[in-house]
């Protein structure tokens, strides 16, 4: 008995992928462009003095996407899950923080985020750390970036330096939020 498979017909496309979605296209849904709210966590910044906020938005921008709104509070657990929700009712489909994800008492960033979420995505926390670590070793393990879906939006928390900030959403973000906010409203 061989492997002869000259009389089995293929109903789907090898190329199409669908995550177990079917035959639905998961790419249907994606958009080219999405409107994204920044917001800068630190006690030392100001959003005129905010390099990795800038490189955020930037990198966002040359990507094709719309940042609608920067903001900036303190290291604080209430005025972060605060001003996260309130980008998101101003109309932003994902918001991306940076500053606070570290390990000492006053990074509260994903703390205060993280009770938002519906759903985590450590994908793209893994995948930030391994990037961290062909830059700077072990000590990428010291990042607790992390990302989670808030209703039908996304919410990304970086670390606060600009190389960081630049890193995760040049490499990670950009690239695929228009993906993951098209499947996650599907």
């Amino acid at each position: 008995m061989g492997n002869d498979h000259s009389d089995h017909e293929h109903t789907q496309d090898y190329h199409e992928h669908t995550h177990g979605h079917g035959n639905h296209d998961h790419h249907g849904d994606d958009r080219e462009a999405v409107d994204i709210g920044v917001l800068t966590v630190s006690s030392s910044r100001t959003l005129a003095d905010d390099p990795s906020g800038d490189a955020v938005e930037t990198v966002c921008e040359d990507a094709g996407h719309d940042v609608t709104d920067r903001r900036l509070v303190t290291d604080d657990a209430d005025a972060i899950a605060e001003a996260v929700a309130g980008l998101l009712d101003d109309g932003a489909d994902v918001v991306v923080t940076t500053g606070g994800t570290g390990l000492t008492a006053d990074d509260v960033t994903v703390d205060a985020v993280g009770n938002l979420f519906d759903r985590s995505i450590p994908g793209f926390g893994e995948l930030f750390r391994w990037l961290s670590y062909e830059e700077v070793g072990p000590m990428a393990m010291a990042s607790r970036a992390t990302a989670g879906v808030v209703d039908d939006r996304l919410v990304f928390c970086l670390p606060g330096s600009e190389n960081a900030a630049r890193t995760g959403t040049g490499e990670l973000i950009a690239p695929a939020v228009g993906h993951l906010l098209g499947l996650v409203r599907q």
